[in-house]
């Protein structure tokens, strides 16, 4: 794994929100009280989602220290601020104090983690969760990019609530025009996403035209009623998420993951390196890192992972472009609950994948 991040800049966030379907995530996990998870860190928004099973510990693990700031600064802004001043804080609405939000919340963070913040303090007044890489590159597609193919009032019909066979017929005849499948494509496409989006490295085992795959996936998605109230694509579209929240952030959510921010732990480094230091896991969330590696190292790292889970314990994943399974590799270790990622994977609100994963170690 070290040889694919020596090439990678871990400079910046990448990711200010989690891209991955945290409803998804805890179904297919179904997670047991009082039990310990290994998960990616990213944006931590899916950590956290972790923290509604009352568990016993999450470790939020990740290479990049400055998505670990990240994740500290949101939980000690939980911990610390009103849900409304949090939400606001954050970017989720218009805040005209978060200078002052932000110097309740500083005597709680890490020396590091206060260092970083002070000197990054335009990020805090644009609110943190528009000013990742990724969260970037969306912004650009919705204020450049797509008032070239739809005004913002044809948007948002795109995204009102009609029926199914409405929505089908609105995609059909006013959206999906030639101007929308020639940006798209190209916007999305490997080489543009590689140089504003992601990292090079990271689509370095795609084999498929990027651009078309993720159009084929999104024009289905387009047609069906799930698309109107869709947090992910409604930022995709209008680079904000309108007045719709992510799981953690969810008022029936929020007080438990508070009740619980003791819980998680964040840790730098390999998800194998938190294995040597916290011992073994029993819900692995380990997002879509299988994507960025080799065949030869995704066996290796699966390996070491499937080391520190506990018998009976399940891992869940995701496949953008690239096919990993970790059952395929090692059928004699795990199963695959196939019918269970397939269903999730259907109504999964992360409709740029191509397969969500659930499987269990025996």
């Amino acid at each position: 794994m070290k040889k694919l991040t020596d090439k990678v800049s871990f400079e910046m966030i990448r990711y200010a929100n989690c891209w991955e379907d945290a409803d998804v995530l805890l179904k297919g996990l179904n997670p047991e009280e009082n039990k310990r998870f290994l998960s990616i860190a990213s944006a931590g928004d899916n950590s956290f989602s972790l923290l509604v099973s009352n568990p016993e510990l999450v470790v939020a693990v990740d290479v990049n220290q400055n998505q670990l700031f990240l994740v500290e600064l949101k939980r000690e802004a939980i911990r610390k601020l009103k849900y409304e001043e949090v939400v606001r804080f954050l970017g989720f609405k218009p805040c005209n104090n978060r200078m002052e939000l932000y110097n309740l919340i500083r005597p709680n963070l890490s020396a590091k983690t206060q260092s970083y913040w002070d000197g990054h303090r335009d990020q805090l007044l644009n609110g943190i969760i528009h000013e990742g890489k990724f969260e970037r590159y969306f912004q650009f597609f919705a204020d450049k990019i797509l008032p070239w193919i739809h005004t913002k009032k044809r948007v948002a019909a795109l995204l009102a609530e009609k029926t199914k066979e409405e929505q089908e017929k609105y995609f059909n005849k006013k959206w999906n025009n030639w101007r929308w499948r020639f940006l798209f494509k190209l916007f999305f496409s490997k080489k543009i996403m590689g140089r504003y989006g992601r990292d090079p490295e990271f689509l370095k085992q795609v084999d498929v035209h990027v651009g078309k795959t993720i159009y084929n996936k999104t024009s289905v998605y387009l047609k069906s009623k799930s698309a109107q109230r869709n947090f992910i694509l409604n930022y995709n579209l209008t680079g904000n998420f309108g007045n719709l929240l992510p799981h953690y952030l969810e008022p029936h959510n929020y007080e438990k993951v508070k009740a619980n921010l003791d819980k998680i732990h964040v840790f730098q480094g390999f998800a194998e390196d938190a294995i040597a230091q916290y011992g073994t896991f029993d819900y692995m969330n380990l997002s879509n890192i299988f994507e960025y590696m080799s065949p030869e190292l995704f066996e290796t790292v699966a390996k070491g992972l499937l080391n520190g889970l506990n018998s009976g314990g399940k891992i869940a994943y995701w496949n953008l472009m690239v096919t990993r399974s970790i059952a395929g590799s090692f059928s004699k270790e795990v199963k695959n609950h196939e019918q269970l990622s397939k269903e999730l994977s259907a109504v999964d609100k992360g409709f740029f994948y191509q397969q969500f994963h659930l499987d269990q170690k025996l």
